[in-house]
């Protein structure tokens, strides 16, 4: 009884969505803890529970309010944030007796709502935290988010609604939190944002100081020093603005990892307007056939969307043309999903549901063959590759042109078990011996 009675107050968290909702909950956690909070492995064995939510499409709303609805009858106490947070109505309806509710990025209004109704126990030894803060990735990888919210106003999304207009972070602060999580052992940083190519536009590219010289908040600034700090560094959300071409160069001379994550998400001029996508596919093709003669190695993932309103079988081939063209590493698709709020909505000549599946379909097909024999030009070479974790007969690592949970892996033989003797978060060098249409298969090297 005394153990409870005298044990800091615990919160529990589920995290949902993307990687930048992850970031909001790693900040959340590491206020916490120095607060002097502990963490619970569960809802039945914390005092209280922090829900940070999904809002982009219906899934991921479906998901969050199922996981609010788990948290309030295995704990009875709750706290919801995060992207679903902004359409309080919705949560407040389903689950009128939730604690508080906050919109994404609001780190202040949480830690008011967790003071309220969880005040904190005092203990500066608890309170300790290291500098990089507490994450929630494994300790060889991290997010490092530069900014918030978006300039666009994508038809189909609602995230300017949800995290408002694009808001940089200092340049000295977000390569201050990158130093911190290389010194902590972190041998990746995946940058993120929702427009990481647009870094710095909202505030000028202003210069700011960092180890006592001064920086620019720029997208190519950002990288160049980035690419410095003996880590891989993977690019994520980079829309292709013409200055990205002037950090292709960079991606030849190591740190910067080729690899480029560019949302697409169609490819018909007609549906790209419909979306409100500047873009144009041929524009597209042309620049990513100069960035490869720049870095024959450059590794480009993108997601699609199938079935928006208006998409004809027309739009659909275009869209299958350039997938041919094009020869993407990684692709991600899903079909359209009319949100609450987004402008899309109220377009006309929806696509049926049983089309925008057998639409899904022949996409993701066609993009195997492609993926497949993108895989299989690294037969017989030799890469240096990050292991993610050790297994009885196996060795579980990526390559360079794999992000971790979005794209594929290289298993690497080790029936001998001389993998035990490595650490997770190792570089090692191995020679590829066949692949398929996601994964490599390889053989370490003494």
């Amino acid at each position: 009884m005394s153990d409870i009675k005298h044990r800091a107050p615990r919160v529990g968290l589920a995290s949902l969505g993307c990687p930048k909702a992850l970031v909001d909950s790693e900040l959340i956690v590491t206020q916490l803890r120095a607060e002097g909070y502990d963490i619970g492995a569960s809802y039945q064995d914390s005092d209280i529970v922090i829900v940070n939510t999904c809002g982009f499409i219906n899934s991921a709303i479906e998901e969050s309010l199922e996981t609010i609805g788990e948290a309030l009858n295995e704990n009875g106490k709750v706290i919801v944030t995060g992207c679903l947070g902004a359409n309080a109505a919705t949560i407040t309806t389903e689950y009128p007796n939730v604690l508080a509710v906050t919109g994404p990025h609001a780190l202040q209004e949480v830690m008011t709502a967790v003071h309220t109704h969880l005040p904190p126990s005092h203990d500066p030894y608890i309170s300790l935290i290291p500098p990089q803060g507490i994450k929630l990735t494994p300790r060889h990888y991290a997010y490092l988010k530069i900014s918030e919210g978006c300039n666009h106003r994508c038809s189909f999304c609602i995230i300017p609604q949800l995290r408002g207009d694009l808001d940089s972070r200092p340049i000295g602060d977000v390569l201050q939190e990158a130093e911190n999580l290389v010194n902590s052992g972190v041998r990746e940083l995946l940058v993120i944002s929702q427009d990481t190519s647009a870094y710095g536009v909202d505030v000028k590219y202003r210069t700011s100081f960092w180890n006592g010289r001064p920086v620019k908040a720029s997208f190519e600034e950002l990288c160049r020093e980035l690419a410095q700090m003996d880590v891989w560094v993977r690019l994520h959300y980079v829309y292709p603005y013409p200055h990205v071409d002037k950090i292709i160069p960079l991606m030849n001379e190591g740190g910067l990892l080729p690899y480029l994550d560019i949302p697409f998400q169609h490819a018909s001029p007609t549906i790209l307007k419909a979306m409100k996508r500047p873009a144009h596919s041929e524009n597209v093709l042309k620049r990513l056939q100069q960035w490869r003669q720049v870095c024959p190695e450059l590794a480009i993932r993108s997601t699609f969307i199938v079935g928006f309103p208006g998409e004809t079988a027309d739009d659909f081939e275009q869209l299958l043309d350039f997938l041919q063209e094009a020869q993407l590493d990684r692709v991600g698709a899903f079909t359209y999903s009319a949100v609450d709020g987004a402008p899309a909505n109220k377009l006309p000549n929806p696509v049926a549901e049983e089309i925008k599946q057998e639409r899904l379909e022949r996409f993701m097909a066609v993009q195997a063959d492609i993926s497949a024999a993108r895989l299989q030009r690294h037969i017989g070479t030799r890469m240096t590759v990050l292991v993610d974790a050790i297994e009885d007969d196996a060795i579980i690592a990526r390559s360079y042109a794999d992000a971790p949970e979005i794209d594929g892996q290289v298993i690497i033989n080790d029936v001998n078990g001389t993998g035990q003797a490595l650490e997770v978060g190792s570089f090692i060098e191995v020679e590829i011996i066949s692949a398929d249409e996601h994964d490599l298969y390889a053989e370490q090297i003494a």
